[in-house]
């Protein structure tokens, strides 16, 4: 482990927890991949399927951030 880091996760804004716990059970759901959503409990998922959720989350973000900028460049466009 690199020196000055800690073994658990801190959140950058916890206050994203909840928006992202119900995101990754959407992506879930849409992959037809069926946690226990009440429990939490994803010990009955594999990991080449919790893998994908988490893959398939992370291409969903970058192209939410890519259109964003796109947005944020047309909008400094029309400015000048």
């Amino acid at each position: 482990m690199a020196l000055g880091s800690s073994s658990t996760n801190q959140k950058v804004i916890p206050q994203a927890y909840q928006a992202l716990n119900q995101f990754k059970y959407e992506v879930a759901a849409e992959l037809g991949i069926n946690p226990e959503y009440k429990t939490g409990y994803w010990g009955n998922i594999t990991s080449r399927e919790c893998g994908a959720v988490g893959g398939h989350m992370v291409r969903r973000m970058i192209a939410a951030a890519e259109q964003e900028l796109l947005r944020q460049q047309g909008m400094l466009k029309t400015q000048l």
